[in-house]
């Protein structure tokens, strides 16, 4: 086991974000790190921050999502200080994805954001993903925050009975 244990919470996280075959949230890995009672919030976020700042991962926050991804910098550390990581941890992180992935990948397949235009209006950006093909990218066009923030609210939660009416449709 290693001396520093958030240099272990580090390469758990590399390892989890190598892992996984698509994007993986904070949310997901604070999921796996917090269950096991490895740390605390405070410690995962600051491990997180550190990761970012050494230009091992990256972020990319849409709306309250915040996405990481491991850059080419983090990927040469995992695979130089990866044996530092015991196997029962790498067997509590398959198993992990195992049991989660559908989900998992589910919850970041389903996209959506607004931002306001150089007209005023706001853009709803709506985007299913099936691994890396978009399935639907569509962008409605409103008069209002509210509104366009709705609809990114209800994609969340319709976005397949929506798809499942387009196909019909246009098919």
């Amino acid at each position: 086991m290693l001396q520093d244990p958030l240099t272990l919470y580090k390469l758990i996280i590399l390892y989890m974000i190598n892992l996984a075959s698509f994007p993986i949230t904070t949310a997901q890995i604070s999921d796996f790190i917090l269950g096991k009672d490895y740390t605390n919030f405070i410690t995962l976020q600051s491990v997180i921050s550190e990761l970012a700042e050494a230009n091992l991962i990256t972020t990319e926050t849409i709306r309250n999502r915040t996405h990481l991804s491991i850059t080419e910098e983090g990927l040469e550390t995992l695979h130089f200080f990866e044996n530092r990581i015991s196997d029962a941890i790498k067997q509590d992180i398959t198993n992990f994805f195992r049991d989660n992935e559908y989900a998992m990948r589910n919850e970041v397949s389903i996209v959506a954001d607004y931002y306001k235009t150089t007209s005023g209006e706001y853009h709803a950006h709506l985007l299913a993903k099936e691994r890396e093909c978009n399935l639907i990218d569509l962008t409605l066009s409103v008069p209002t925050m509210e509104l366009a923030s709705n609809i990114c609210d209800n994609w969340q939660k319709k976005n397949e009975e929506i798809y499942q009416y387009l196909i019909d449709q246009l098919f």
